[in-house]
């Protein structure tokens, strides 16, 4: 099942597409809700970020080129890191290249969406509290990583968070492939067999660190291959069982920087 926001002429809406068809829906996407019965062509509204996070959590340095580099031994406390919420965009809009800076870097990533509370639970249990999963992309300036190596003001810009297009809850996340492609050319194409932390782990340590609630949004990890942009490229960050986050980079109008 895809979950989508969307707005149509103006006003905003909830809604689980069927192929090119969005029925809207109300009520809690996580506890409770039913269709309305009015449907909407995918092509005449303007999508969203499917939903609205209540937090935002990445984990840094997650994947390996090939398998012959993944660790023998695990850390034992992975790199974790917030965003701000106010970070999170949805399709089409623009990603804001900060003041100071002349690029930023694109990491496209499967987001794995939490569905009910968690806390200290085991990674058997894992999948049990896993609401859905859409693409994001863990948008970066490292011109603003700290000397002493923390990240939070690089990755913490408005519009440094993508989300989208479709939550999608019927989804083997071992399966898939996270893609990139920068101005049209392939540049991020990985199996989540190259991840060195699995989901099942990061969750599961994440549990015993802090109680998981329904929103939450845990970043997995940027494949190898992302790379610095700048003003006018076009990152296209694909999940083919989700779909296509397609984001365009500017940089702040000169009446802004005033």
């Amino acid at each position: 099942m895809k979950f989508t926001r969307f707005t149509f002429e103006d006003k905003e809406y909830t809604g689980v597409l069927h192929d090119d068809i969005i029925r809207e829906i109300k009520g809690d996407i996580f506890t409770e809700w039913e269709y309305t019965g009015q449907n909407f062509a995918v092509d005449e509204v303007k999508l969203l970020a499917p939903f609205v996070p209540n937090q935002i959590i990445g984990i840094g340095a997650n994947f390996v080129a090939k398998k012959e580099d993944l660790p023998s031994e695990l850390p034992e406390i992975p790199v974790f890191f917030f965003k701000p919420t106010s970070s999170f965009i949805g399709p089409e809009d623009e990603i804001v290249i900060p003041e100071g800076c002349s690029e930023v870097k694109f990491e496209s990533e499967l987001a794995v969406i939490i569905g009910k509370e968690a806390k200290n639970i085991s990674e058997a249990e894992v999948f049990d509290y896993v609401f859905g999963y859409t693409v994001g992309n863990d948008v970066t300036a490292p011109a603003f990583f700290h000397e002493a190596g923390h990240w939070t003001i690089g990755k913490s810009f408005d519009t440094f968070t993508p989300l989208g297009p479709v939550i999608e809850t019927e989804l083997n996340p071992k399966d898939v492939r996270v893609k990139a492609v920068l101005n049209g050319s392939e540049k991020q194409n990985s199996g989540m067999d190259l991840m060195i932390i699995s989901i099942e782990k990061m969750i599961s340590y994440l549990s015993k660190v802090m109680t998981l609630v329904p929103g939450d949004v845990i970043l997995t990890g940027s494949p190898v291959g992302a790379e610095f942009v700048g003003e006018h490229d076009v990152i296209e960050c694909t999940i083919e069982e989700i779909g296509t986050l397609r984001n365009k980079f500017t940089v702040p109008s000169r009446e802004l920087q005033r």
